[in-house]
């Protein structure tokens, strides 16, 4: 692997396989008492997160402690840079801090980028989410999880498999990361949207498109429905919430149409009733509780051949 993950097109198919097998030896620590390996001690891992994300923060902060590192929690609010400080006087602090790993979430698309090849920082750097670009460690854990149900947990078992990503694809870091990884993967992604939420040069993307639900899903082995950014959005890029529901929403009808192994997604917070249903969230299909599980799995791993070592294994337990 490289020194940093900042973009899911970095990983090479070996890349991307090396995570997920490591990944799956890491999950096993899930249903164990003790939790804890002491692979990662002495080092330093430090979340820097310039956007509120409870859940991605929480992931990458249980995962650090999993593999014995010591965490910093550093918030933009209430910090130095909300009184004006850069993001390079920032990134100097935490070189004197002796950072090992910064985990960045930015607003901006392509701040993680900044920081890892300024030369301000000798960490590693993961790209936790930047603006409307990637969110690389998303795009792994979705495809732990596919891999999974739909692989039997070995490599090349997501190879030919038909996945559909639903929604606000226009914001999504995630539809954009897991299209890349997927694909290196060598699976079938089909991105599904109304026009007004297909990004401006969709064609150079490894994926098809779609505008009509119906027609996708019934040959799909996952279903990834994405959360509507309302807050990203100043215009009408739909009619009403209502009918995005009619036209783009996952509910018990269109849940019938499924193949009986296929499996539904959704990279999380959920606006239930908008892109999909409580019935179907809630559903024996679903996997979306499963992927929080998971994601921790692979940020574990994700960090420990950063910054532990380049072959998949587990260490003796504390």
């Amino acid at each position: 692997m490289k020194r940093h993950l900042l973009s899911a097109g970095d990983l090479t198919r070996d890349d991307a396989e090396l995570i997920l097998s490591t990944a799956a030896e890491l999950r096993e620590l899930a249903d164990r008492p003790i939790k804890k390996l002491p692979a990662l001690r002495g080092r330093t891992v430090v979340n820097l997160f310039f956007e509120d994300s409870t859940r991605t923060r929480i992931s990458f902060e249980a995962a650090a402690k999993r593999l014995s590192a010591d965490v910093i929690n550093f918030a933009a609010k209430g910090s130095s840079l909300s009184k004006g400080e850069s993001l390079k006087d920032t990134a100097l602090t935490l070189e004197a801090m002796g950072a090992d790993a910064v985990v960045v979430r930015h607003g901006a698309s392509g701040a993680p980028h900044l920081l890892a090849n300024s030369g301000w920082v000798r960490s590693s750097v993961v790209n936790a989410g930047d603006g409307t670009h990637e969110h690389p460690t998303q795009a792994l854990l979705d495809a732990f999880t596919m891999w999974r149900h739909l692989g039997e947990s070995k490599p090349g078992g997501l190879e030919g498999r038909r996945i559909a990503i639903v929604g606000d694809v226009l914001h999504s870091r995630v539809a954009r990361s897991n299209a890349l990884l997927l694909n290196t993967l060598g699976a079938e992604v089909t991105l599904v949207a109304p026009p007004t939420l297909m990004p401006v040069g969709i064609e150079s993307w490894p994926v098809q498109t779609s505008y009509d639900l119906d027609t996708v899903i019934p040959k799909a082995d996952a279903v990834m429905m994405l959360r509507v950014q309302r807050e990203r959005m100043q215009g009408g890029f739909f009619p009403t919430a209502r009918e995005y529901s009619r036209r783009y929403g996952l509910d018990g009808r269109r849940m019938a149409t499924l193949q009986d192994h296929t499996i539904v997604m959704h990279p999380g917070p959920m606006v239930r009733g908008m892109e999909i249903t409580a019935d179907v969230a809630d559903s024996s299909r679903s996997v979306i509780v499963e992927q929080v599980t998971n994601g921790v799995a692979v940020r574990m791993a994700v960090l420990y051949l950063l910054l532990g070592g380049s072959e998949p294994a587990v260490g003796g337990e504390e």
